[in-house]
């Protein structure tokens, strides 16, 4: 077992390139755009608002929250002024703030369609956390909404900017593996009662709709196309309390144009972050595969089996997801992980869910 640096010649600085869109240089001159943070739970707090600063294009300039002791809380630690704090009530007075250009909604599911919509209809750019609403019907309404207002509109799909996904994804294009034949992806985590996300009005489903969407958009984006057909199992122990109104475990099969399958995993009563894509000349796995930090490449190529570690990069994946929007709004370029890509997920996961209820095979559009 060894270790090596940028396997195979640089691949994935292309796609890393193309994903961050371009040279700073092409921005200069430009004042940074201000993101206002709608909603200030943990992932908000904890993840993306101290890493604003570490922004080249963007800066935190205003807070949306429904609880006044976080907007005193945060509006002080970040130095954002009482006029540039919102509640859910004052929140479409954005439309009126010259320092706000663009809204990250990081809320429960189900208030992503409305915060979204109402943020393009305010003339911000949006971006917003996944999955991206509850029903393909709310996602094609948020596109709209964009659409309407000319304003860009992004899923927080933070793996599209993590270099060991981007490199995972380069090498499968570059025939590193051969002919893909087999992805295996799994999440999931114990889930602990009492959170929003057990409570379907508010997530829009369980696990599926929650840490599953990241073992169906890593299935989609190491494919490198969308799958023909879904077939899927659930099994939730509904004796448990946690699982009164949402599903635990749902698992699935995607079958794909090319003949490779994806057997993906779901659950919320186990701990997972991995996946593992083999072709004919080998195989590439990240463990974990997704999370905040941590991610560890393995490949087996020419029999012998090796982990990939690269450079530590400039800007972690958040920073470079919040720069993006912002980059592409000021060149007026469409994000690699727009409305559409969300919309393509939720109609995967509808689908999911259908193929679990109907225990059959269900043949994608």
């Amino acid at each position: 077992m060894g270790t090596r640096r940028d396997v195979l010649g640089g691949i994935g600085a292309g796609v890393l390139a193309s994903a961050l869109g371009g040279s700073a240089a092409q921005a200069q001159g430009k004042r940074k755009l201000g993101y206002a943070v709608v909603g200030l739970g943990n992932y908000a707090t904890n993840q993306i608002m101290p890493r604003i600063k570490d922004c080249e294009f963007a800066e935190l300039k205003a807070l949306v929250s429904g609880t006044p002791a976080k907007l005193e809380k945060y509006g002080a630690e970040y130095g954002i002024p009482k006029t540039h704090w919102y509640n859910y009530q004052t929140y479409d007075r954005m439309r009126d703030n010259p320092d706000i250009d663009l809204v990250y909604v990081i809320l429960p599911n189900s208030m992503h369609a409305e915060y979204s919509i109402r943020a393009s209809q305010a003339g911000k750019h949006v971006l917003c956390e996944k999955p991206m609403a509850t029903s393909a019907a709310e996602c094609e309404a948020m596109i709209a909404a964009a659409k309407k207002a000319g304003k860009k509109l992004m899923i927080g799909y933070r793996c599209h900017f993590e270099p060991y996904n981007l490199k995972a994804i380069e090498m499968i294009k570059a025939g590193a593996l051969g002919k893909p034949t087999l992805i295996f992806a799994e999440h999931g985590f114990n889930a602990q009662p009492n959170q929003w996300r057990l409570d379907k009005p508010m997530s829009g489903g369980g696990s599926l709709m929650d840490i599953g969407i990241y073992s169906l958009n890593a299935a989609r984006y190491l494919a490198g196309e969308e799958p023909v057909e879904v077939s899927a199992m659930e099994y939730t122990d509904r004796s448990d309390p946690r699982f009164k109104t949402v599903e635990d475990r749902i698992d699935w099969q995607f079958r794909f144009p090319s003949g490779l399958i994806a057997d993906c995993v779901s659950s919320y009563s186990s701990n997972h972050n991995h996946y593992r894509v083999t072709g004919q000349k080998g195989w590439v796995e990240l463990e974990p595969a997704t999370s905040y930090q941590g991610i560890e490449m393995w490949t087996r190529l020419g029999g012998k089996r090796e982990q990939v570690v690269l450079p530590a990069p400039a800007k972690n994946m958040f920073v470079r997801q919040l720069d993006h929007l912002a980059e592409c709004a000021m060149r007026d370029r469409e994000p690699i992980v727009s409305g559409e890509e969300g919309l393509r997920d939720m109609r995967l996961i509808e689908a999911i869910y259908r193929s679990a209820r109907e225990h059959r095979a269900i043949p994608l559009a």
